[in-house]
């Protein structure tokens, strides 16, 4: 009997020292490449039992081995040498209870040929929600019908588009003009109705992808890495560039960090115990502000809701610096917009585009101040330090002080003279040239849902915004006069990404006369402002702002517009110009060098 308890105890103590051995879930990155700039490469190891692990690389060189207190997270340094050749390598992590082991793969780099190539003033971008564009492979809906998350008449549930739906419409794209297309986040999103935040009490979907739960993977509902290679890969042969959404700010409410964070500083606070972001922006362009005056715009939650990353913790900015690069150096993409730009620590921005240039001397950066006011975009513009010594080095800001006057003036006949005198503010700017202009976006309702627009005035904004300063934007469908109020009804799908939709808005057979209109004096427009480089870097003079009239030259052409809804005759100081290029203008008499145009209403011509 004896002997029988003695054997029972040595089953059970053996059976709990297997129970205590290490197990690994997770590794980030889960690959690297030979002689990249960032060597060697923190890994984050996620699973159980890791305290006081120490790790085996037979092949490669492992360092700076760490784990958590709760033995859920573990830090290891892997140096991969510039010889080592692309493959599968062992790695080992051992405890006292056991061992537990994964594959570390050496990429083979992409080639830098025709990837990588930044963006800027020669570029047209438009704007794509993947989830509402087009439905190329309904297969990878099921995973969200089984879940319940899948409701095409729900504006907050996954619809169905996807990445091989916007692959399969970059013919319409490279027609219409356009030279580069963003995406918003394809990150992994949680696979649940997210409970936290709510629309009208009801649970919602984080199909736009800004709420992410693994940020080593694409969401299943839109496809695989193999497939966003596939469309960057077309795109760049239809010279169409690709500029990929990010998230530096914070993580979804559902990510596993929430509950059991790598390090006690990983976020500011916790789930339990966190500040409400204020959004007060202007507090970290303040020269007088304290920290306390400025830390609830930094460390708070955003909407109360989505963890806010520390940056501060230097092993959170080398995971978000690893993970930028990797999706670089996996997709080929060609930039990054990079999200709620303001409440992440300037210092961290510097850190994070030097690691970017390092490696992609070329890509290209847009990042998310969402603000009218010229002078707060302009202290987080890059080119300059400011009077915190820090230069963010960031190439593109987007905006939003001209998108407020633009909007003013041709969705609701407000004076176009506010537009020039926004313009006349250029001066603020390190290089106004280095903004991203743009009538609508995703976070904004749509131009044609303001109570006065009409086609019309869309297209005289257009005709400005495309030969005006500054690289110009288009919101999926705005080309189609796609209506739409606040979030999320300014994300509808666009009419013909979707088997059985009633009409294909990407075939002009499927447009309406007016919707066909716009789509052509817009793809007309962009025509000319390819053909034309001084519409893109030209000189900029003003000839002309009166309430409802704005004249100004662009190198050798000239824009004439008049927002009225009466027809103007208007005299300016200028050489004899051609026939107009574009817009139903009459002749320019020229007399002693002054320059009379008639201008229809609202009508604006380029000539």
């Amino acid at each position: 009997m004896r002997r029988l308890v003695a054997l029972l105890g040595c089953g059970l103590l053996s059976t709990a020292l297997r129970a205590q051995a290490p197990s690994i879930i997770k590794v980030d990155p889960p690959n690297w490449w030979a002689g990249h700039t960032i060597n060697p490469v923190r890994l984050l190891v996620r699973g159980a039992h890791l305290s006081g692990a120490t790790v085996a690389c037979p092949l490669l060189r492992c360092t700076a081995v760490r784990s958590s207190a709760s033995g859920t997270s573990l830090f290891v340094d892997v140096t991969v040498a510039s010889g080592v050749a692309p493959g599968r390598y062992p790695i080992t992590v051992r405890t006292a209870r056991g061992t537990a082991a994964f594959d570390f793969t050496v990429q083979a780099p992409l080639s830098a040929r025709g990837r990588f190539a930044g963006f800027g003033p020669d570029d047209v971008i438009y704007l794509i929600m993947p989830d509402r564009f087009a439905n190329g492979d309904p297969s990878n809906d099921d995973p969200a019908i089984a879940r319940g998350l899948h409701d095409r008449s729900k504006g907050r549930y996954y619809h169905g588009g996807d990445l091989a739906g916007v692959r399969q419409k970059l013919p319409y794209l490279k027609s219409l003009g356009v030279t580069a297309i963003w995406l918003n986040p394809i990150y992994d999103n949680t696979n649940q109705l997210n409970r936290k935040e709510t629309y009208d009490n009801q649970p919602i979907t984080d199909y736009h992808g800004y709420g992410a739960t693994d940020f080593y993977a694409v969401d299943e509902h839109l496809g695989t890495m193999d497939e966003m290679r596939r469309l960057v890969d077309e795109a760049h042969a239809l010279g169409l560039k690709v500029i990929l959404d990010m998230v530096a700010n914070h993580t979804g409410p559902y990510h596993p960090w929430v509950t059991d964070p790598p390090t006690p500083t990983w976020y500011n606070g916790s789930a339990e115990r966190h500040i409400n972001e204020t959004w007060q922006t202007w507090t970290l362009g303040n020269p007088y502000a304290t920290p306390d005056l400025t830390r609830e715009t930094l460390d708070g939650w955003f909407i109360d809701i989505l963890p806010d990353l520390n940056q501060g913790d230097r092993d959170v900015a080398r995971y978000v610096n690893q993970n930028t690069l990797w999706w670089v150096g996996m997709t080929g993409i060609d930039g990054i917009r990079q999200d709620t730009w303001p409440y992440v620590p300037r210092t961290f921005w510097r850190d994070w585009m030097t690691a970017i240039k390092r490696q992609y001397p070329t890509l290209r950066v847009v990042g998310e101040v969402f603000d009218g006011d010229p002078a707060l975009v302009s202290f987080f513009q890059g080119g300059r330090a400011q009077f915190d010594g820090v230069d963010t080095g960031v190439d593109y800001l987007f905006d939003f002080p001209l998108y407020y006057p633009l909007r003013n003036a041709f969705a609701n006949g407000g004076p176009v003279r506010e537009v020039a005198q926004m313009f006349a503010r250029d001066r603020i700017y390190p290089d106004a040239n280095r903004l991203v202009t743009f009538l609508g976006l995703h976070d904004v309702s749509r131009f044609m849902q303001e109570a006065k627009a009409t086609v019309d005035g869309l297209m005289l904004a257009y005709t400005l915004l495309f030969t005006s300063r500054g690289t110009p934007l288009i919101y999926y469908g705005d080309e189609i006069a796609l209506p739409g109020g606040t979030d999320p009804d300014n994300r509808r799908d666009f009419p013909g990404g979707w088997a059985g939709d009633a009409r294909n808005a990407f075939d002009a057979n499927g447009r309406s006369a007016d919707q066909q209109r716009l789509w052509s004096h817009v793809q007309r427009l962009l025509a000319l402002r390819a053909a034309r480089p001084e519409l893109r870097r030209g000189r900029t003079e003003h000839l002309l702002a009166l309430p409802q009239q704005f004249v100004y030259r662009r190198g050798a052409s000239v824009v004439a517009v008049n927002n009225d809804t009466t027809s103007a005759t208007v005299a300016f100081r200028s050489s004899a110009l051609p026939a107009a290029a574009v817009g139903g203008c009459g002749p320019a008499a020229a007399n002693d060098g002054q320059v009379r145009v008639a201008l229809p209403a609202r009508t604006a011509c380029v000539f």
